[in-house]
């Protein structure tokens, strides 16, 4: 395949070796090591071998900068769509103690760097390039460049060999890492997934209970009034009168001393809500599905959203119980159940459990929809809508220091995708996407940006390394390691965080896709990304404002 017409590089050419490192470094992604693969990173180190051997003026570098660029947006803007609906809930329980942790990362890396600056003599502005590289930033590394260039008149090369040396060392560094703890702390995955299931637990998941009514107060007012007095979310889905026939519950049904009520509400608040109806009982589910007594008897069904009409429309405004006389007790969206509430806005891709007579359930899934194959179509819009919007608050100088600090690339469209996954329904926007969609075009993104990186990286890197850059491979090394080993052993043996969510602080410390890729893969849920995409935002800043004033103290 030829290399382009009168001596330019061809884009053909360009992209079929993109395609052949990528298919290679896959290939290689299956090798394990007792038990241990570095799956997608692969791509990165055939990449730079490809760029090794390559001749540069055969590869069309504005084709390749523009599909690395293009790639990491892929990658985090469906991160940031996968996470959104989680993202805030997990912000409120234990999000700020995680982005102090790895606020704490990126200061033990900034001192390590200056440390090593004092001992070795190596110059300030090829270690800032060497800590970039470290800490796989390549904002930061922009932003150092800037200053340099701004402040001096010329470029200093040893800034971006620093970066390309230490990059590849800086990935296998984390993963290490992760790796590392892992087995210092001894972490079994299988206590792990029981530790996160009783985290959930304890966050707003709901759970059933049975109650008998005795709250001589509340004796003939109505479920609805006794929402407004208690004040917490719950859900009365049916109702057993003493005289044993059950029926389902809305909000102007009355409460009976004697009556049982089936409640759903969370964990949290399961102690105040009993109490205030009455005394909890032991009633088994098939007691509450019992249909001798009743004239009507009641189904259950999880019905899937799938009407864009519906889509976020509030509980208030479909009238579902008044309309069909069916309950609503759980909404089930991105893997969590959640308890309802009149003014939750509803989404496609929710699942909602419905409680019923068979006709009136039959009824409500026509509203609601119930058809997979609607699901099975993408909705391009809010996705291209909100790259632009990413790419644009990505551009915005948040601070001049005195070059413009912001968030770039990757760090404006993962917040506005996560505000999408969160919001979007609001604006009556349809964010769903399936997971398997999520996942292929989450993996082609990392792929691709790994492959571009990587070819990148591949000239001069050997000749950096043998022309003393050996030392930075290691003085890279340091920064990347001895920082998260510190904060990781704070986090767990302190702090009790679940390795899950260790592992996405560490790779969204380090700003790195390639770390958060083998987290995933390792963790097979979505903690890491969580843990991840909490701490990315304000880190991709800090990284940038670090980087620039290290510039600065050497300048």
């Amino acid at each position: 395949m030829g290399s382009g017409d009168a001596g330019h590089p061809s884009i053909a050419h360009t992209i079929f070796i993109l395609a052949l490192v990528i298919a290679s470094g896959i290939a290689l992604s299956r090798i394990k090591i007792k038990g241990v693969s570095f799956g997608m990173t692969w791509i990165l180190f055939t990449g730079i071998v490809a760029g090794h051997f390559l001749d540069p003026g055969s590869i069309h570098h504005d084709t390749l900068h523009f599909i690395k660029e293009f790639g990491l947006i892929l990658f985090v803007f469906f991160i940031g769509l996968q996470v959104g609906p989680g993202f805030f809930s997990s912000l409120k329980s234990g999000g700020v103690k995680l982005i102090l942790l790895a606020a704490t990362v990126i200061l033990l890396g900034a001192v390590t760097t200056y440390a090593i600056h004092l001992i070795t003599g190596e110059p300030l502005p090829t270690m800032v390039g060497v800590m970039s590289g470290a800490v796989t930033n390549t904002p930061g590394l922009g932003a150092a460049q800037q200053a340099y260039m701004d402040a001096m008149g010329v470029d200093d090369a040893t800034i971006s060999l620093g970066y390309a040396v230490a990059y590849p060392l800086g990935v296998i560094g984390i993963i290490f890492t992760m790796i590392f703890m892992r087995y210092v702390l001894r972490v079994d995955f299988k206590k792990e997934d029981e530790g996160l299931a009783a985290m959930s637990n304890e966050t707003q998941l709901p759970h059933r209970y049975s109650v008998e009514f005795t709250n001589e107060m509340l004796e003939g007012k109505t479920i609805a009034i006794a929402h407004m007095l208690i004040g917490r979310q719950f859900v009365v889905s049916r109702i057993m009168h003493s005289s044993g026939e059950i029926v389902m519950a809305d909000g102007n049904s009355k409460l009976v001393k004697g009556d049982r009520l089936r409640i759903i509400c969370s964990d949290e608040d399961s102690e105040a809500i009993l109490a205030f109806f009455g005394k909890p009982v032991e009633m088994s589910a098939d007691e509450w599905g019992a249909t001798a007594m009743q004239s009507t008897p009641l189904v259950s069904r999880r019905i899937l959203i799938t009407h864009e009409n519906i889509n976020g429309k509030k509980f208030s405004d479909l009238r579902l119980r008044t309309r069909y006389g069916i309950n609503i007790t759980r909404v089930h969206r991105a893997g969590v159940d959640l308890i309802p509430y009149q003014g939750m806005e509803l989404q496609v891709g929710d699942k909602v459990m419905v409680v019923g007579p068979e006709a009136a359930v039959a009824a409500a899934e026509k509203v609601l929809g119930n058809s997979l194959k609607k699901l099975d179509h993408p909705n391009l819009l809010p996705i291209f809508l909100g790259i632009a919007l990413g790419v644009l608050l990505g551009s915005l100088p948040l601070m001049n220091i005195p070059q413009p600090v912001k968030l770039g690339l990757a760090g404006g469209p993962l917040i506005i995708a996560i505000l999408l996954g969160k919001f979007g329904p609001h604006f009556h926007l349809v964010t769903y996407t399936t997971m398997s969609a999520n996942l292929m075009l989450r993996e082609m993104g990392l792929a691709l940006f790994l492959a571009a990186v990587g070819i990148g990286a591949g000239d001069g890197f050997i000749d950096a390394i043998v022309g003393g850059g050996y030392k930075w491979v290691g003085y890279g090394f340091i920064i990347t390691v001895l920082p998260l080993i510190i904060v990781a052993l704070i986090a767990r043996l302190k702090f009790k965080i679940n390795y899950y969510t260790l592992m996405g602080l560490m790779s969204g410390a380090m700003t790195d896709p390639p770390a958060l890729g083998f987290a995933s893969t390792s963790s097979g849920n979505d903690m890491p990304a969580v843990g991840y995409a909490t701490v990315y935002p304000v880190v991709m800043f800090l990284r940038v404002l670090t980087a620039q004033l290290l510039m600065l103290m050497a300048l």
